[in-house]
């Protein structure tokens, strides 16, 4: 399942976030990293996913 989240984390950053915690203080982290580049959203999402 893990993978499925890391694929989607790359093509959308804050669903693969909300998929994992949910609407929390990391899913509005990662809506901003993304709007701020695409990039750093792509990171943060893949860093939460991992780590829990």
């Amino acid at each position: 399942m893990d993978i499925l989240r890391i694929v989607v984390a790359i093509l959308l950053p804050p669903l693969g976030v909300f998929l994992q915690v949910g609407l929390g203080l990391h899913f509005w982290l990662n809506i901003l990293l993304t709007l701020l580049g695409y990039i750093p959203g792509i990171v943060h999402a893949i860093w939460i996913i991992a780590r829990t």
